[in-house]
């Protein structure tokens, strides 16, 4: 079991370090793609579908070490104005609403990827990328935060601390 936790933690940890050097690379594409442009010369087409893709995959693959760190979004002044057992409750319901919509999106995300894999859907723009490739991290992603805001239903901690501010 040990083992098994071990594994899950590093896989959401470095999914999230995908996620960040995808970040990187944006700054680097955008900043040498404007370069290329200022210099008179065309970006090439893989630069600008590199960030184009590089942002969806960012985007979905921080998003579980997101939850795991309270690091989403949140209307603060509800949650600070409850009481510590309305608040247990509320984050928990909130938390349990979010497992579901998660659940289902990963479900719907691997239909979608079945069905990509089924017709051989290609995204073909500068080069031929297979959409699965795409469409994968809709599964894996959404199963991870379903995982994530689980923890937040069952466990000791609760998602939202209700305080209000930057705790920095």
């Amino acid at each position: 079991m040990r083992t098994l936790v071990k594994t899950y933690n590093g896989l959401v940890t470095g999914l999230a370090i995908v996620s960040g050097s995808l970040l990187v690379w944006l700054g680097v594409a955008v900043i040498f793609s404007v370069m290329q442009r200022n210099l008179g010369y065309q970006p090439t087409a893989w630069l600008f579908l590199s960030t184009e893709y590089g942002m969806f995959y960012l985007t979905l693959l921080g998003a579980p070490w997101l939850v795991r760190e309270r690091g989403h979004v949140h209307i603060e002044l509800l949650t600070a104005a409850l009481s510590r057992s309305a608040l247990n409750v509320f984050s928990r319901l909130v938390c349990l609403l979010c497992v579901i919509v998660c659940a289902v999106m990963a479900f719907k995300g691997a239909e979608l990827v079945q069905m990509n894999l089924d017709r051989g859907d290609l995204d073909v723009r500068a080069y031929f990328y297979p959409t699965w490739l795409l469409n994968i991290t809709f599964p894996v992603s959404f199963t991870l935060m379903a995982i994530e805001f689980m923890k937040f239903v069952v466990g000791r901690e609760i998602l939202h601390t209700g305080e209000t501010g930057l705790k920095e």
